[in-house]
């Protein structure tokens, strides 16, 4: 694709064993025939018709191009093999199972236009079920810092708390490339690619309006219990190592809190999902606590109450300790999100 006719956007689709969400998610990428727009699905050795519901769509609709792989690789590397074929000037992740807001297209390309970030984000909605859906937490974070004006995670370290997924940005290809960050196979791939590019971006644009739903569903490839779950801490290793060893804009001291407390919290939350088996769960503690101790910011202070509390206690590894105090926990994040859920 050349320069003269590469589109703005460029979407990559990881496509496995979503037959059933497949079509609709489609139908949301591809409404808007105006949208200067190309979109590269990967077919992942889907087991169950998917590639036909692909090569079916694209035969329609030339902006769609399918990638058929031999073998599973899994959505990390699917992801990679979209993002070599992608010739958009920007590249959005979008899950196959998840769908785009009406008018998001538009409204991206826009943003897109006006301000020419690195990254935009986007706010989305938590699809639970048709008619019942929820805010995204943080979603307050995205409110704009001024027309025409971008800015870097210094200037609001609180970003680095929105969700660590790739579909919930929008990256320049360009400097998506530059960055040397990519998605790798397994659980938790995203956390590499959204934490570095935030990290590293010297313009971070914020579109305060719903441009994505996000389903989450049971079956889903990260609600999988399994040991796969302990490659949430190599995913923060090699954030923090970027942070050591290649400093950008965003290299501060607030920064550096924010993304401890940021990888303390999503440690503990993959813990409290019970997805993690319960014969690993003392292991995963350890090494929860492991990286409290390394990680720990120069002057870092607890919280005040139970999130205090609770870091304290992983701080002297008492996983004892920590299972009493589950059930406080849960209360405060539930009372946490029924605030969000009313704001």
């Amino acid at each position: 694709m050349t320069s003269l006719t590469a589109p703005l956007i460029s979407i990559v689709l990881p496509v496995r064993g979503v037959a059933e969400f497949l079509p609709a998610c489609l139908d949301s990428v591809l409404a808007d025939p105006a949208a200067s727009l190309e979109v590269i699905a990967v077919d992942d050795a889907s087991p169950d018709g998917c590639g036909r519901i692909l090569d079916a769509r694209a035969a329609r609709d030339q902006r769609l191009r399918v990638i058929h792989l031999a073998g599973r690789l899994g959505p990390g590397p699917a992801r990679m093999r979209g993002l070599a074929a992608a010739g958009g000037s920007y590249v959005w992740f979008v899950d196959p199972d998840d769908l785009l807001a009406d008018g998001a297209l538009a409204a991206v390309a826009a943003r897109l236009a006006g301000d020419r970030p690195d990254v935009l984000l986007v706010d989305y909605l938590i699809w639970h079920r048709p008619g019942r859906d929820g805010p995204s937490p943080g979603h307050g974070l995205l409110a704009a810092p001024g027309s025409g004006r971008t800015l870097t995670l210094a200037e609001r370290p609180a970003l680095i708390d929105r969700t660590m997924t790739a579909w919930s940005k929008v990256f320049r290809r360009q400097f998506l490339l530059g960055l040397g960050a990519c998605f790798p196979p397994g659980i938790h791939e995203d956390v590499p690619v959204s934490c570095v590019a935030l990290l590293a971006a010297e313009r971070i644009a914020l579109l305060d309006r719903v441009c994505y739903l996000y389903r989450r569903r049971a079956r889903s490839f990260l609600a999988t219990p399994g040991l796969g779950h302990f490659a949430i801490f190599s995913a923060y290793a090699q954030v923090f190592a970027r942070l050591d060893g290649r400093p950008g804009p965003a290299a501060t001291p607030a920064v550096r809190a924010a993304l401890f407390g940021r990888a303390i919290e999503h440690y503990s939350t993959v813990l409290a999902s019970g997805l993690v088996p319960r014969r690993a769960r003392r292991a995963f503690f350890h090494r929860m606590a492991s990286d409290f101790r390394r990680y720990r910011p120069a002057g870092y202070q607890y919280p005040h109450g139970a999130r205090g509390l609770k870091m304290a206690v992983i701080e002297r590894d008492a996983y004892l300790a920590y299972r009493l105090l589950a059930p406080v926990n849960r209360v405060r994040v539930a009372v946490r999100r029924a605030r969000r859920a009313g704001a």
